[in-house]
């Protein structure tokens, strides 16, 4: 393992490499070619942008800025979702030196107030009549900001009349004046963690990792290519994004919202497709739900296997030939599920790009597996501009989160935490200095507050968050992370967190898909419309999901294992706080909201404590020599020690819970107590 890597610059960037430059470049090299595409409201039918024409529409924004009174450092807020205008004011803003402060569509009305009241703009951009009524109640408290803008009801054409008595001369005077190292805009962090944070980056920060970009990933960033955007442009993984297709030679599609994705993928026909990982978990829980139980379930099972092992087998055995029997069976899946699953893609579709949080390693390697599809992914935080860490395209390590990329540096410390340094580092939390003194060093180095180890090669691998470590009551340190992926993947779940911070054992809160739900009970044969709060308690939906626990406990010793687990009544949401407008879990409201339930269903209180019985025990010891000769079990056997095994899993762990106490107060480690059910994957260091 290293302790540090870095990657050397290629590019140089200049004074002169502001965002606004990437367009321009773009509009003086091919004025008439696409570059970006949008869709009307009201038929879906895709309009087609030129560089010139988009350049000229910044310009007249810019110039509208101009005579409205926004001058170099201005802020202006955009409260949006994702569209053509959202990007036109940005780069418009990038032009003149003012700063862009986007507002997540989904941040509630005081979540937008406190930016508002934080940034003190001069105007602010909404994206609909409901937007545009919280500013304008906003701005009643607010006496700097003038103007609200609305997108949907010509709010740009109205910008661009105020630019009518701004001359050339004027324009170009305020364009001059802006430099790399400017703010170019604040971005407020998701706030997982508290009060959210203005990250204050500038136009070097994103466009250095934009010209890394095309140095790492030519085919998929640099060359023609075309890019589907429904991520929010508030979060930084999207505007980067957006910088780099823009620079390069791509179209950019803009939606709101993946809400028609699937219609939107087969009319836009993406040449790659950014999304984070709840995106590729839905695509394949989808896949899965709509394979079913029976014969075309098992064989997508199969498919999955066989693409996941697929995908190893080309990381592990660089240059490895499959013999003709692997061919064969490859071709029969990807006839059978693949074909299926590409043409849902669009065909196109050449690589699919994840960031934003973990995602499940398998899930990643049951992507790359299918043929001419190449999953990248990339590690990055708001501070550091988004992407800094990536897969390259002749070095793409599927599990791990990449190299930093050009110019960039990582190095991990003693207790794991990530550390980043380079270009594309922020300035600074605004107003907030002892806050930036926290994760900033003099020296440049960056806190992530992400856990992860560098393999010898440089290729980064993230564990889990600082923050999220449990340490149980027995001592044993836990990442959650892992865990959670796995059962993420189960098709009904929404969203995993693993708790046991203090406590004898670790267990899991489990947040349902209801539409995923609903159709799975439908397909099941069972009542589809009973209530969530029946549906939580329901023995096929506790035995489906624990299908997924036991795959996550494998993976892991006993004692970081997940005991006992609740499904929940509701799914997470921002509303209730319980995720960010990101779509990160916030763990803290979490175990806050469902205390209760923590309390009172997990750890519960102990009573006496009750023997395991005999048949428990001899059952233990005939699962162990079953699973020692799993090779020559019969199916049916098989299937048998399984449905006994789950049949005595509550009554076994029950005895677990009520001896917690008393293993801990005797010092002995509970997973060597465990008669016979001890984790043969062990991967504990001991």
């Amino acid at each position: 393992m290293l302790k540090e890597f870095s990657v050397d610059p290629v590019y140089q960037t200049t004074d002169d490499d502001t965002v606004y430059s990437l367009l321009a470049k773009r509009a003086q090299r091919d004025p008439q070619g696409a570059i970006a595409e949008w869709q009307s409201e009201r038929d879906r039918v895709w309009h087609t942008v030129s560089a010139q024409e988009m350049d000229d529409r910044v310009r007249a924004v810019a110039r509208g800025l101009l005579g409205i009174g926004v001058k170099h450092g201005s802020m202006v807020v955009i409260y949006s979702a994702t569209c053509y205008d959202w990007a036109i004011v940005d780069f418009a803003c990038s032009a003149i030196g003012a700063v862009t402060v986007p507002i997540y569509e989904t941040d509630s009305a005081k979540q937008a107030a406190d930016i508002v009241q934080d940034v003190k703009p001069i105007i602010a951009f909404a994206g609909d009549e409901s937007h545009a009524h919280t500013l304008d109640a906003i701005r009643r408290d607010s006496p700097d900001l003038t103007y609200v803008f609305n997108f949907q009801t010509d709010g740009l054409n109205a910008v661009v009349d105020f630019g009518e008595s701004v001359t050339d001369d004027e324009l170009a005077l305020a364009m001059s004046k802006v430099k790399a190292d400017d703010v170019s805009t604040i971005v407020y962090t998701s706030g997982s963690t508290g009060k959210p944070k203005g990250a204050m980056l500038t136009s070097r920060n994103f466009t250095h990792i934009v010209y890394a970009g095309y140095d790492v990933l030519d085919e998929m960033l640099y060359q023609p290519s075309r890019l589907l955007l429904f991520l929010p442009l508030a979060h930084c993984f999207a505007r980067y994004i957006q910088y780099t297709a823009i620079g390069a030679q791509g179209v950019v599609g803009y939606i709101p919202t993946a809400k028609h994705l699937l219609a939107d993928l087969r009319s836009f026909k993406p040449t790659y497709l950014l999304g984070v990982p709840r995106v590729f978990e839905k695509v394949y829980n989808a896949a899965s739900q709509k394979a079913g139980a029976g014969f075309q379930g098992r064989v997508f099972a199969k498919a999955f296997k066989n693409f996941a092992q697929w995908s190893k087998d080309e990381n592990e055995h660089q240059g490895r030939h499959h013999t003709l029997g692997e061919r064969i069976q490859h071709r029969f899946y990807m006839d059978t599920v693949g074909k299926s699953m590409r043409s849902a893609l669009g065909p196109n579709l050449k690589y699919l790009a994840c960031g934003g949080a973990p995602i499940n390693a398998d899930l990643a390697h049951f992507f790359n597996g299918m043929d001419g599809i190449t999953f990248i992914q990339g590690y990055g935080m708001t501070e550091t501009a988004a992407p800094c860490v990536v897969n390259f395209e002749d070095a793409n390590e599927v599990g791990s989160v990449g190299r930093p990329g050009p110019g960039i540096a990582i190095r991990t410390l003693d207790d794991g935490e990530v550390e980043i340094k380079g270009p594309n580092v922020f300035k600074g939390y605004f107003k907030q200095p002892e806050l930036t003194a926290e994760v900033l060093e003099p020296d440049g180095w960056l806190h992530s507050g992400d856990i992860g180890y560098i393999d010898d090669r440089g290729f980064l691998f993230i564990t889990g968050r600082k923050k999220d470590i449990i340490i149980t009551a027995g001592g044993k340190n836990i990442s959650p992370a892992p865990l959670e992926d796995t059962i993420n993947t189960c098709p009904i779940v929404s969203h995993t967190v693993v708790i046991g911070d203090g406590r004898p054992f670790v267990a899991a809160l489990i947040a349902l898909d209801e539409e995923m739900t609903r159709d799975w009970l439908k397909n099941q044969g069972m009542d589809a419309e009973m209530p969530m709060e029946q549906i939580a308690n329901n023995d096929a939906v506790r035995a489906f999901v624990q299908q997924y626990i036991d795959q996550a406990n494998s993976s892991v010793s006993r004692a970081e294992s997940v005991r006992k687990f609740a499904i929940l009544p509701d799914d997470f949401s921002q509303d209730a706080g319980t995720l960010t407008p990101s779509m990160k879990v916030v763990r803290k409201k979490v175990i806050e909201r469902y205390d209760d339930i923590i309390e009172h269903v997990i750890y519960t209180p102990k009573g006496p404590s009750v023997p395991i019985p005999a048949t428990v025990k001899l059952f233990d010891k005939t699962a162990e020599t079953v699973s020692q000769v799993s090779e020559t079990v019969s199916p049916k056997v098989k299937q048998a020690i399984d449905q006994a095994k789950s049949n005595m899993a509550e009554l076994r762990a029950k005895r677990q819970d009520e001896n917690s106490d008393e293993e801990l107060a005797q010092g002995t480690d509970a997973e060597t107590q465990d008669n016979g059910t001890e984790n043969t994957n062990e991967t504990e260091e001991k």
